[in-house]
């Protein structure tokens, strides 16, 4: 295998050295770091820099472009410091595998050998490419390079026909990807442990879905192997801005890796949005060393993301914002929980503020994909130094509109279609829910809702904001960044 050495001098930084360089176990990985590199740098108005015959991109967009106002927004300082370092927003850990999706006329049985043989039945014939789709995190990454963020996957892709589509889907999105795998690893790259991680996604009659893929049914994670953190991706930690990491990345790596990555990113001072999702209820009672990744994530990570049963599940608090409250007592790092209630909309709390915002009216099609659309909107909120309010309408705004689709991939939400649902303003405003929710917590601290009223509102500790002047703020700075990111140079 040939090796390929990379200098990288100035202006790319790396904690005062230079030049950085770095071996590739793998020379292609590097291609894949930032996939077409000149073409993309056209198309999102990226600036390219010559290190020593190496081109390596970086945004030439302001981090603050989207900033719309200084209340509620995150320290402009701490952010000003992640931008003069940094030049990738969001990078995703794990969870890149290849969604099968399949209408069944029955979901899978519950049983788990009754489960491994219809499984192993499904597998025994690749199904026609029409069925294939990026599935796991490529969803969020997908969601967040239509908002204009640059984003990169780190995770592991094997050198098969499935590991090969999800490349390319995530390079015609402009998404880079950085593998995980280096030559001492102790994996045979033939070995069915090296494949690209599949996920069946069955639909039944009812339009009901069940999941299953081969990690489901391994004692270990898929990717154990995998024993630490290569150079390279190291360097795609330390150059975003944000890292994405979800339970469902237990499947695939072992605790103490994952581990390593969150200890790496607190370093080099990359924010962490962690989302458990349904995993967090078996990592709670999982084993010593998932329980101990789960509890350092909880209190380590920048922004915390669960619906109101995981929150619940983990507190064993039933109140949602009581329950964030409570997350954010136990965090050293945590400064935003978001919390996801379904159809009824979003809340965000932090140390000193609750922001409330009620989902968008749609016609939802297919719910999958939802949540890790909600999560892309959220990091660019974040990233783009949003009010709260701002950020959770947005992020409403792009879940409902992935709704409206069939899948996830690439059926996430584009930004024509989360435009479109904040033109429209149909807010599902159910006041009797809301109002019981927020007569408990009246005295949690300062309250901001998203309304239908038109005009500004405060009751004590209550403030409306109206649904028409958020809209209104956000639409030209929206409509101006899908513009940008079509118009060629």
């Amino acid at each position: 295998m040939h090796h390929l050495t990379i200098s990288l001098q100035s202006p790319i930084r790396s904690n005062g050295f230079s030049p950085y360089q770095i071996v590739l176990q793998n020379p292609r990985l590097f291609h894949t770091i930032f996939p077409d590199v000149l073409q993309y740098s056209r198309r999102n108005h990226f600036s390219i820099f010559n290190c020593r015959g190496v081109e390596f991109s970086a945004p030439k967009r302001c981090l603050n472009s989207l900033s719309l106002a200084d209340n509620g927004s995150v320290d402009d300082e701490r952010l000003r410091s992640c931008v003069a370092m940094k030049n990738v927003d969001v990078a995703t850990l794990g969870n890149l595998c290849v969604d099968i999706v399949l209408n069944v006329p029955k979901l899978p049985p519950k049983s788990f050998q009754e489960r491994l043989a219809y499984m192993e039945e499904l597998s025994k014939s690749p199904p026609d490419k029409q069925y294939w789709e990026a599935g796991g995190n490529c969803n969020m990454a997908i969601a967040a390079a239509r908002l204009g963020l640059h984003c990169v996957a780190i995770g592991h892709v094997g050198d098969e026909m499935y590991g090969r589509f999800l490349l390319d889907v995530l390079h015609d999105e402009g998404i880079g990807t950085v593998g995980m795998s280096d030559l001492n690893d102790n994996v045979d790259s033939s070995s069915a442990a090296y494949e690209t991680l599949l996920c069946w996604v069955l639909v039944d009659p009812f339009h009901r879905h069940g999941f299953c893929s081969r990690a489901d049914f391994c004692k270990e994670p898929a990717f154990s192997w995998l024993s630490k953190l290569s150079i390279e991706v190291k360097m795609a930690i330390k150059q975003s801005k944000l890292l994405f990491c979800n339970g469902y990345g237990f499947d695939e790596l072992s605790p103490c890796l994952i581990i390593s990555v969150l200890d790496y990113a607190v370093e080099v001072g990359t924010a962490i949005l962690f989302d458990p999702g349904p995993r967090g209820k078996t990592l709670v009672t999982g084993t010593p060393e998932e329980q101990r990744a789960l509890d350092k994530f909880l209190r380590m990570s920048d922004v915390l993301l669960l619906t109101s049963e995981e929150a619940e599940s983990l507190t064993g608090i039933g109140n949602p914002i009581l329950a964030a409250q409570e997350l954010l007592r136990k965090g050293v790092r945590t400064k935003w929980v978001i919390v996801k209630m379904g159809a009824k909309g979003s809340i965000l709390i932090t140390m000193s503020n609750i922001s409330c915002a009620p989902a968008f009216k749609v016609n939802v099609i297919d719910t999958v994909g939802c949540g890790d659309s909600f999560v892309a909107a959220i990091a660019f909120g974040y990233i783009h130094n949003m009010p709260f309010v701002y950020t959770l309408t947005i992020a409403n705004a792009v879940g409902a509109a992935t709704a409206m689709g069939c899948g996830a991939g690439r059926n996430v939400a584009t930004m024509e279609q989360v435009i479109e649902i904040l033109r429209e303003s149909n807010l599902n405003e159910d006041a009797k829910f809301w109002n019981e929710l927020l007569d408990e917590n009246l005295d949690s601290g300062e309250i901001t809702f998203l309304s239908k009223m038109l005009i500004n509102g405060s009751n004590n500790l209550l403030s409306r904001v109206p649904l028409q002047h958020v809209v209104s703020e956000m639409l030209p700075k929206l409509v101006s960044a899908r513009v940008e990111r079509v118009v060629p140079s």
